[in-house]
């Protein structure tokens, strides 16, 4: 009798021998290390909280306005660490981020601040268009200088970079002399939050169901897609405890940002305005989803589709894993490494963007040590300095870690020195952890 061909299954039946815990992971299919990041994360902010709590009697950290201006401080830092993941795979460092915000800042400040108007008039409606495209060009322009360096001088990325750190910063300082340049283009500021720089609790809400549909649809198509291949299906219950957990936290998200009013010297020059009248109790008007967190999201979302479904994205992990045998397979390794750091440059002028609008003007520290924090955030995240690792949610979730400290200590007082000193400790752990991880996994 000829042997038939097999089945999908939910669970094979060898998950017997493993604890409650483990077969709860197996059919879930859920990340430990995913697991241990949000572990850390939940630690520091019931940990800063309750700090709060016992010293003032208050605590400050998790609050609707705190947890909002928190995720538009990790915007520019989520949306440079999706572009380090990819630097940091293919086994190079991109030290030059910081300085790349800091000089692309400084151009689209001076191009929508003393030239564009001079052409286009003050205030018109395509200003804010073109100084996004200029500073996001010249953000990949750098990138692609850098990695051509790289890629076709043999310099190592380190030394690239670094005098790039040095060069970008000088331009900087020196393109305006040293000024600060403000204010900015008005509906430009929108890129960077505030009140008006967010879409309001009827937008969080169509933003929030849309996202519960994606969540829906990818585990239906991801489901299908098993199915078709006879590879091993999640049980239903493990599918319908995601399903819910992606759309609970999604809903979750929607009512925080909801929950966060415009502050009431602004609710009244909006109502002086537009002519309408305050009443006595006050007008409760939410702030939502912020636009760099919407930024943050979408740019995610394509870099994870970038990294996992096509080839562009395997060819990184291939050079990542080996670059000789990766060479050996036909990909061109020089030209590849040049497209990454055009993209990681983009990334940071899109950054730029977004860390300028937020202050309302382009000045000579924006950016500073900032590629400090892009790399913790891409190591923490999980990408592993050896190359060939990484995740971009990983790294996306790393940059509220590195974030929630900072803005943590800040809170409860600390000075600059011992953030410092905090953030370098958590990257030497971090390195450590990778390290114990990938020697234990072998």
């Amino acid at each position: 009798m000829a042997d038939t061909p097999p089945t999908t299954t939910d669970i094979p039946s060898n998950d017997t021998d493993l604890s409650p815990v483990g077969r709860f992971l197996r059919a879930t299919e859920i990340d430990t290390r995913l697991l241990g990041m949000i572990g850390a994360l939940m630690l520091i902010w019931f940990g800063f909280h309750f700090y709060g709590v016992i010293v003032n009697g208050q605590g400050f950290f998790l609050t609707p306005r705190n947890l909002w201006n928190l995720s538009v401080q990790t915007s520019s830092i989520g949306i440079m660490a999706t572009g380090m993941v990819l630097v940091i795979i293919t086994r190079n460092i991109d030290l030059s981020v910081g300085a790349l915000v800091g000089v692309t800042a400084m151009v689209m400040g001076i191009l929508q601040v003393e030239i564009l108007p001079q052409y286009l008039g003050l205030g018109h409606g395509s200003i804010w268009i073109v100084t996004v495209i200029v500073g996001m060009t010249l953000g990949a322009t750098i990138g692609a200088f850098h990695g051509w360096l790289i890629a076709y001088r043999g310099i190592p990325a380190f030394i690239v970079t670094l005098g790039g750190l040095l060069i970008w910063r000088g331009c900087a300082f020196l393109a305006a002399g040293g000024k600060t340049i403000s204010p900015v283009d008005e509906t430009f500021a929108l890129l960077g939050g505030g009140p008006y720089g967010a879409i309001g609790s009827t937008g969080s809400w169509i933003v929030g169901l849309l996202a519960c549909a994606g969540v829906l649809w990818m585990l239906y198509s991801g489901r299908q897609n098993r199915r078709r291949h006879d590879f091993r299906l999640r049980p239903m219950w493990a599918e319908t405890f995601l399903g819910a957990l992606g759309c609970g936290v999604i809903l979750g998200s929607v009512l925080l940002v909801n929950a966060y009013p415009w502050p009431k010297g602004i609710i009244r020059q909006w109502a002086a305005r537009n002519d309408i009248e305050v009443p006595a109790e006050g007008l409760f008007i939410s702030h939502g989803f912020a636009i760099p967190v919407l930024i943050l999201i979408v740019v995610g979302i394509l870099m994870t589709i970038l990294m996992t479904r096509t080839r562009f994205g395997r060819y990184v992990f291939a050079i990542g894993g080996n670059p000789e045998a990766a060479a050996l397979a036909g990909i061109n390794t020089r030209w590849m490494v040049l497209k990454i750091f055009a993209l990681m440059g983009m990334l940071a002028g899109l950054a730029g963007v977004v860390a300028s609008a937020r202050l309302n003007s382009a000045t000579n520290a924006l950016g500073l040590l900032d590629e400090l924090y892009v790399i913790a955030a891409a190591v923490i995240g999980g990408t592993s300095l050896a190359g060939g690792v990484g995740t971009i949610y990983g790294a996306i979730l790393g940059a509220l870690v590195m974030q929630s400290l900072q803005s943590g200590m800040v809170l409860i007082g600390f000075d600059t020195a011992i953030q410092q000193i905090v953030v370098g400790m958590v990257l030497v752990f971090a390195v450590y952890l990778d390290n114990l991880y990938r020697s234990k996994s072998k």
